[in-house]
């Protein structure tokens, strides 16, 4: 053993870096998911009732909003919701389909705008088997794509390395949805 285990019995010295990322514990864990089929349990609505910074709000509309992912896959990683708290596509009025369909164009022009990526992630997982995180309040996935984006970090280490933090994200885009058609 050597002295470094013997004090602190932190475990055995390797040649590897460690690369540490608490804050996906609660995600892990499933901290603040949706609580049953109440939008009072949501985790949506609640962000909703308070500030756009606070809240990765990007953009608000009249019948849809667009958030940053709390848990990025990539910078720029944001969601398109109905404001109703509903769970699956089909519940969307033809109005809501409408600026549903919308907000997503006009998320994927601003985040092209704002940082170029070469293609896009775009989807909607319905249920929990399905994939959905947060089954009861639909939400869709537009996720920006990079060449060589998937390197060995998220394959080997399962940890993604995000070079901006999501306050400035959050800006960035708010900032480019007001100038961007």
């Amino acid at each position: 053993m050597t002295d470094f285990e013997e004090q602190d019995g932190a475990g055995i010295q390797d040649a590897f870096q460690r690369l540490w990322t608490p804050h996906r514990m609660a995600y892990i864990r499933g901290e603040g998911k949706a609580e049953g089929d109440e939008p009072a349990g949501c985790p949506f609505c609640r962000i909703l009732g308070g500030d756009d910074e606070t809240g990765l709000i990007i953009a608000r509309g009249e019948l849809v909003w667009a958030v940053l992912n709390l848990f990025p896959y990539n910078p720029g990683h944001l969601m398109v919701l109905p404001y109703r708290h509903v769970p699956d596509y089909t519940d969307l009025t033809p109005e809501e389909t409408v600026e549903f369909a919308e907000f997503t164009q006009k998320a994927m022009r601003v985040i092209r705008h704002t940082a170029a990526p070469h293609g896009f992630n775009i989807g909607m997982n319905q249920g929990v088997v399905g994939g959905a995180g947060i089954a009861a309040h639909l939400h869709q996935h537009v996720v920006p794509r990079w060449g060589g984006d998937a390197n060995f970090m998220p394959v080997i280490g399962h940890t993604k390395v995000l070079p901006q933090l999501l306050g400035e994200s959050r800006q960035m885009l708010a900032d480019s949805w007001k100038i961007v058609d």
